[in-house]
């Protein structure tokens, strides 16, 4: 009687197993069909409970909690051309896996010529202790700034102005797209598409994309605070540490007399996001264009800025001017008071001159090499994160 109650339970249990793996092709056909073998609905990616180190506090995911389904939802949003209103350009298409999710162009393609501002890296957005987004910071949400370039008329062409339909077009268009009612309906529990709707699927898997597998994370976790030095670091890693961690010393004149250089008064550790109340950095020239732009006062994070082999992930400030960590590091180092800059910060005009940080050779050195440290590996590379088409 026992092997029979066994048996007749082990069926039971398989009949369960098949029903449950058999579930998302009858309720989904048309999604398993179009992402067979990229993305499994039965058991999708963990993008809700990833691990992050317990000395990374800040987190702005307020209001729009990461959930598995709508962050698969959120990726293929993110890959899929239809976006666009030519079915040529994605969100992938400036902020691409292989360089952090940002873009090695100086501007970006458009459906409708060149993007106006280089295109920002997008990994550890979830952690960012600046909330708005945009260089200019003109996006106060993360959730905002998803469709805003669905709705510019250079990049993804919704705008509704210049002939553009709007993003009801799109709505519309994605209604009529078999896998996206699928899709929306497994994300949120009902076929119907919004604009809401997909910011916070976006936003969500935007905010799932991360990167604490660093060298230095590695020894971060072996320390009480980023002041100690790393027993993993070498020498000229924990002098570009202590450098880029120390507030400089002035003398009348602007000129530096001793200390560190004080980047972490706006790129604190360990998120090395860009801080809240920053001014723009005495990067004002205008992509492509005459004039000054003294608006920019949002960065990406300095996490992966460079890939392991030391190259960088595109060039760098909204311009693209900036190609090498070099000549980053000679900007800050001899700051230029511009005329008609009237929002630098202050913290690069000391006694009101423009900083002159008078570094050495070893310094420079120094620096770069710490910021290597900052880079991992598995953004590039993890599956859930890449392109399901």
């Amino acid at each position: 009687m026992s092997s029979i109650f066994l048996l007749f339970l082990f069926l039971i249990m398989s009949s369960c197993s098949n029903n449950n793996d058999s579930t998302a092709k009858d309720l989904y056909p048309n999604v398993t069909s179009k992402f067979a073998g990229k993305i499994d609905l039965n058991n999708p990616s963990n993008y809700a409970n990833q691990i992050k180190p317990a000395y990374i506090t800040k987190d702005n995911t307020t209001g729009n909690p990461i959930t598995d389904k709508a962050a698969t939802l959120g990726r293929v949003l993110f890959y899929d051309t239809n976006l666009s209103s030519n079915n040529t350009i994605s969100c992938s298409s400036c902020h691409i896996q292989a360089n952090a999710f940002g873009d090695t162009e100086i501007a970006s393609d458009g459906v409708n010529g060149k993007t106006t501002r280089h295109s920002m890296r997008l990994a550890n957005s979830r952690f960012s202790i600046e909330n708005k987004f945009f260089w200019d910071e003109r996006a106060a949400t993360l959730e905002f700034q998803t469709t805003q370039p669905i709705q510019n008329h250079i990049e993804m062409g919704f705008s509704g102005t210049s002939g553009d339909q709007n993003i009801l077009a799109l709505i519309t268009k994605l209604q009529n797209t078999s896998y996206y009612k699928e899709l929306f309906k497994y994300a949120f529990g009902s076929e119907g598409i919004t604009e809401n709707k997909i910011q916070l699927a976006l936003a969500q898997f935007v905010r799932s994309i991360q990167s604490f597998d660093s060298k230095y994370d590695a020894g971060r976790a072996l320390v009480t605070n980023e002041n100690q030095s790393f027993a993993n670091f070498t020498a000229q890693e924990n002098q570009g540490k202590n450098l880029f961690l120390t507030p400089p010393v002035f003398d009348a004149t602007g000129n530096r007399t001793a200390g560190g250089v004080g980047c972490a008064a706006c790129h604190a550790a360990p998120e090395f996001d860009i801080d809240p109340n920053t001014k723009n950095n005495g990067i004002i020239g205008v992509l492509n264009g005459p004039g000054i732009d003294i608006t920019n006062t949002r960065a990406p994070s300095l996490r992966n800025l460079v890939k392991k082999d030391g190259t960088t992930n595109g060039p760098m400030m909204h311009t693209g001017n900036l190609t090498t960590l070099q000549t980053v590091i000679g900007h800050y180092g001899k700051i230029n008071l511009a005329p008609g800059n009237t929002n630098l910060d202050a913290r690069l005009t000391p006694n009101g001159f423009g900083q002159q940080l008078n570094l050495t050779a070893p310094e420079v050195n120094a620096l770069i090499a710490f910021i290597n440290t900052l880079s991992g590996t598995n953004v590039y590379v993890d599956l859930k994160w890449s392109s399901p088409f």
